[in-house]
């Protein structure tokens, strides 16, 4: 047998995050073309600022959830 048994659980959660990740970033390009649109500019600065804000919040969030999964392991 494996040594986790919560292998499938953990596998589960794990694409959550990466499904909460995708839509995190595609939140912040979103509105940050709508921003784009509404107050133009030279360059995206609304795209690109909020998309690298999304991107940062995500992998914050990632690394949160992924210590939790392994302080959970750890506990068992």
């Amino acid at each position: 047998m494996s040594k986790n048994p919560n292998l499938g659980k953990n596998i589960i959660r794990l694409t959550g995050i990466a499904a909460q990740m995708g839509v995190t970033i595609f939140l912040g390009s979103y509105f940050g073309k709508m921003l784009d649109q509404k107050y133009p500019m030279e360059k995206n600065w609304f795209t690109i600022g909020l998309t690298i804000f999304a991107v940062a919040i995500s992998l914050y969030r990632v690394l949160k959830q992924v210590n939790k999964i392994n302080e959970e392991s750890d506990q068992k």
